[in-house]
Parts: C-alpha cells; structure tokens; sequence
C-alpha cells in the first residue's frame, strides 16, 4: 500500500528543493538598487571671443563679437545673431526729439515686463562722459524670456536699446554658459558704443 517513509523522503526532498531555489533566487537578487540617472546638460565651452569695429551710415558704431552675424534693419536696427548658441541681440535706434523722458521710461518699462518670470533684475549703471554715452545695463536672472538688456544715450540726439532672446525654452540653468558668453559681447558692445 502506502509506504510511509518513501513518503517522508519525497516531502524533504521537496522541502530542500524549494530551499534551494529560494537561496538561489535571494542571491541571485542582492543587486544594487537601480536608480534613474539624474538629468544633465551637455557642457557648452565656446571660444574666446574676438572684437570687430562695426561701422556703417547710421550714427553710431560699436564692437561685436567677430563669431556672431550682424543684419542691418530699418532704421538703423540691427540684429546680432549667434547661429550656434540660438541666440539673437536686437539693436534698436531712435532719435531725440524732446522725448527723452519716454525712451527712457519705454525702455525701463520693456524691461521690467520680465520681472514676473525673473528671479532678480540687476542694475548696472553706464556713464563715459568722454564719449557722452550714458545708460542702464540689465541683467535679468531665472527663467524670463530675456537675460540681458540695455539702453544707451547722450541724451540730446541719439538713443540706443539693445536685448538678446534665445530661440530656446527660457529655462536660464541650460542656457546659462550661452546667456553669459552673449551678455558679456553685449556688455562689450555698450562699452564701445560711440556717436558720430
């Protein structure tokens, strides 16, 4: 009939089967915790930047960034493009006509529409009485559609606004190495602005 310590044998030997491969399976399983890799940006170095004299009919000249292409707009407008960062610096020329007060207040103004995007907005006043350029420098810090602007003047004849938008999300962490080479040419360029 039955034989009872057959059945004893194959109820152990079950038991160390199973045993076994739960050992197995344990070990087997005593990895590391996969994590997600956290997000990164690509290292973005550029070359040191080179100046050029750009002068043409309109009143006034300036350096550039010899990298970057200038296109002359109505007006004496300009835009600066920088193909490889997306980047473009648009210069804009209005004369003085009794209207200082509001080309100042409309370039304050173009300014301060970022401030609800921007994390800080600092103020970098300009002064060369030499050269009679006097001017307010922007540097708007967070994720604002703008990171720099400027305006430029001598108060009496001519008036300058210059401000640079990146063909990218405004996300300023990925843009940053970007926004500084570009905001420094932009500096350059208000640095070096002379009336004719």
């Amino acid at each position: 009939m039955f034989n009872l310590n057959q059945d004893k044998n194959i109820y152990f030997s079950s038991i160390i089967v199973v045993i076994v491969f739960m050992g197995l399976f344990l070990f087997s399983s005593c990895k590391d915790d996969v994590l997600p890799k956290p997000s990164s940006y690509l290292r973005l170095d550029y070359p040191v930047a080179t100046y050029a004299n750009f002068e043409n009919e309109c009143p006034f000249t300036f350096e550039m960034n010899s990298e970057a292409v200038i296109k002359g707009e109505k007006d004496c407008g300009f835009t600066i493009t920088y193909p490889k960062m997306k980047a473009t610096i648009y210069l804009t020329y209005k004369p003085v006509n009794n209207n200082i007060n509001t080309l100042l207040r409309d370039a304050q103004k173009l300014t301060y529409e970022h401030v609800i995007k921007a994390d800080d907005i600092l103020e970098q006043p300009y002064m060369n009485p030499a050269k009679k350029v006097y001017g307010m420098f922007y540097q708007v810090d967070g994720n604002a559609a703008t990171n720099s602007q400027f305006y430029a003047t001598d108060s009496t004849k001519h008036f300058v606004t210059g401000s640079v938008y990146f063909y990218a999300k405004p996300n300023f962490d990925s843009i940053m190495p970007a926004a500084s080479y570009v905001k420094n040419d932009m500096q350059r360029l208000l640095e070096t602005l002379k009336w004719k």
